[in-house]
């Protein structure tokens, strides 16, 4: 039976445990099951056992999400169009501080999460976002800590290979640049455009099938502002539709609404003073909490 201890104990720790369970599945609304559940597993524990309440359920939340991670990737095989995780709108305790946590929780290195096996991105956020030891990761999904070692080097290695050097952007400078680029794209600029993209530059875009959306990412700078010109062109010529600026994932973004109805959610991600990737999230089911601030930690 659940105890005010036992409350106090899993609401300290709620925002790290969020963060694990998302960095997990890159869904917010799934995080959110999964600490419920791992809530009322938690309640029948007998805290006399519990030696470090952190680690403990560390560990519960990673099982549960790695089962819900498990559970959902036949639904990602058979999805329409390109997956992209739930956007995190984040809370005024954000994470721009923690250069680490602001990339783990960044639209980039979620997706590229997303090619990792359950168990690696597991081990991963584990080990390099949260810097648990090995012997508590290797509790919590189930292998030998020299099993898990291994998986971590793979992991490691996976994701150095892909990613691209994360360096913090002075914030100035991306206001700057947001401001050119919505004033561009608001007035169809495509030379103004052009000058802020990258060249290889990829709008991707996630409908599920369910709104209207590129079916493949785009990818080229003057496909993309294309892509741009269209889109303001869109909200010009539809007197009720909007088009807000919010910072999502440690990000600039672009949220789009008809007349109170949340159309979509644009990511711009900046790297070296050019925007490299637009990641559209148009799929209704991934916009039901897209408005309920998270707080994060590690």
């Amino acid at each position: 039976m659940t105890t005010d201890e036992h409350a106090e104990r899993f609401t300290v720790l709620r925002p790290l445990l969020f963060t694990i369970a998302y960095e997990i599945l890159g869904a917010a609304t799934e995080s959110d099951d999964v600490l419920q559940d791992s809530y009322l597993r938690w309640a029948a524990v007998d805290l006399a056992t519990v030696r470090d309440t952190k680690s403990y359920l560390a560990r519960l939340v990673t099982r549960q999400a790695l089962n819900a991670l498990r559970a959902s990737a036949r639904r990602r095989e058979d999805y329409i169009g390109p997956w992209l995780p739930e956007p995190l709108l984040l809370d005024e305790r954000d994470a721009s501080a923690d250069v680490v946590l602001a990339e783990s929780v960044s639209m980039a290195m979620l997706v590229l999460l997303e090619t990792l096996s359950p168990d690696e991105r597991a081990v991963f956020v584990l080990r390099e976002v949260f810097g648990f030891d090995y012997d508590d990761i290797a509790a919590a999904v189930d292998k030998s800590v020299m099993t898990v070692r291994q998986v971590a080097h793979r992991a490691r290695a996976h994701v150095q290979a892909r990613r691209k050097r994360f360096e913090p952007v002075d914030a100035a400078q991306i206001t700057q640049i947001t401001e050119q680029f919505m004033t561009a794209a608001a007035t169809g600029d495509t030379e103004g455009l052009l000058s802020l993209l990258a060249p290889d530059a990829t709008w991707t875009a996630d409908s599920g099938g369910k709104a209207i959306a590129a079916r493949r990412p785009v990818v080229g700078a003057e496909k993309v502002a294309r892509c741009l010109v269209d889109l303001f062109r869109s909200a010009r010529r539809t007197p009720n539709l909007r088009i807000e600026t919010v910072n999502y994932n440690n990000a600039p973004a672009m949220v789009v609404y008809s007349d109170d109805r949340l159309e979509g959610v644009f990511l711009i991600e900046i790297v070296g003073g050019k925007i490299t990737n637009f990641y559209a999230i148009r799929n209704p089911d991934k916009l039901v909490a897209v408005a309920v601030p998270r707080q994060i930690s590690r």
